[in-house]
């Protein structure tokens, strides 16, 4: 047991009053064993079955990552204090440091901000469909600094907190994760309106992923130069793949205007020659 003390309050550094033993190092250690684990625990807490039946999955990931910044910057605090260095007495006498440090990193600070605002605002969540910038992203990861989401390309991007909370972002999937598209399709003068509509929404039903609780519409938007214009609505859930989904729904509605004798019309222009009687010239 003296081996043991004494091999405790062996002196690794010794400079003036300031002293690091063995032991000091042990209980950093162990403040950070115990804070890794602390974290763990609770991301297994979070996120047990039933706990997200109280809770959705974005909610209590927001929840273990407010958690896990307290848990760390707690366990630097006590790490601080245990080398000898007073975390008060460093924060008043680095405070111009501080203000030069805070203005070269701006940009930086403000991104955490932001992040502790998505964090624990929770408009943004995990799996949350965003148009960013005209771009559609799926998110995955709600970081402190910085956000991960996947594209439709399958392109993973890095998107800075303060892009979401400064700029209009469109989030599909906020209120519902069911919301309502549109393909547009011109047919030519003369067709059967009631046959088009009918054509189009039998073409959106065919399809799995179009939601059938909801009803399949489609309008006449407008009488075009070549063609009259529809417009077909339905809803689906499939927010990321809906690119995909319109294509498909698209080849469809070709397939089926071919075997109904439905036409899609080309631009078309008329070209009047007139010719001048006097010079026998002829004029477009």
């Amino acid at each position: 047991m003296e081996n043991i003390q004494k091999f405790l309050e062996f002196e690794l550094v010794h400079i003036g009053d300031y002293v690091i033993e063995v032991f000091t190092i042990v209980k950093i250690l162990l403040i950070l064993v115990l804070t890794y684990i602390l974290v763990i625990v609770t991301r297994k807490i979070l996120m047990r079955k039933n706990f997200l039946k109280k809770l959705d999955a974005g909610t209590s990931y927001a929840i273990y990552q407010i958690f896990k910044y307290v848990l760390w910057v707690i366990a630097l605090g006590l790490i601080l204090e245990i080398i000898g260095i007073k975390v008060t007495v460093l924060i008043a006498g680095s405070a111009a440091l501080l203000v030069g440090v805070g203005l070269g990193l701006q940009q930086t600070f403000n991104d955490i901000i932001s992040g502790v605002i998505l964090l624990s605002e929770r408009s943004i969540k995990i799996d949350d469909i965003l148009e960013i910038d005209g771009d559609i992203v799926k998110i995955e990861d709600i970081g402190l600094r910085t956000s991960k989401g996947l594209n439709r390309d399958l392109i993973s991007i890095i998107i800075p907190n303060s892009l979401i909370t400064t700029n209009k972002v469109i989030n599909w999937s906020h209120q519902t994760r069911r919301n309502r598209f549109k393909i547009n399709v011109g047919v030519a003068y003369g067709s059967d309106v009631e046959l088009v509509s009918k054509v189009l929404i039998e073409s959106a039903l065919l399809h799995k992923d179009v939601d059938k609780r909801d009803i399949v519409d489609v309008m006449l938007i407008d009488f075009g130069d070549s063609s009259l214009n529809f417009q077909l609505l339905f809803y689906s859930e499939e927010i990321f793949r809906i690119e995909r989904i319109k294509s498909e729904i698209r080849k469809t509605i070709s397939r089926k205007f071919d075997e109904n004798k439905i036409i899609i019309p080309f631009p078309q222009r008329d070209i009047h020659i007139k010719e001048n009687a006097a010079t026998g010239n002829r004029a477009l």
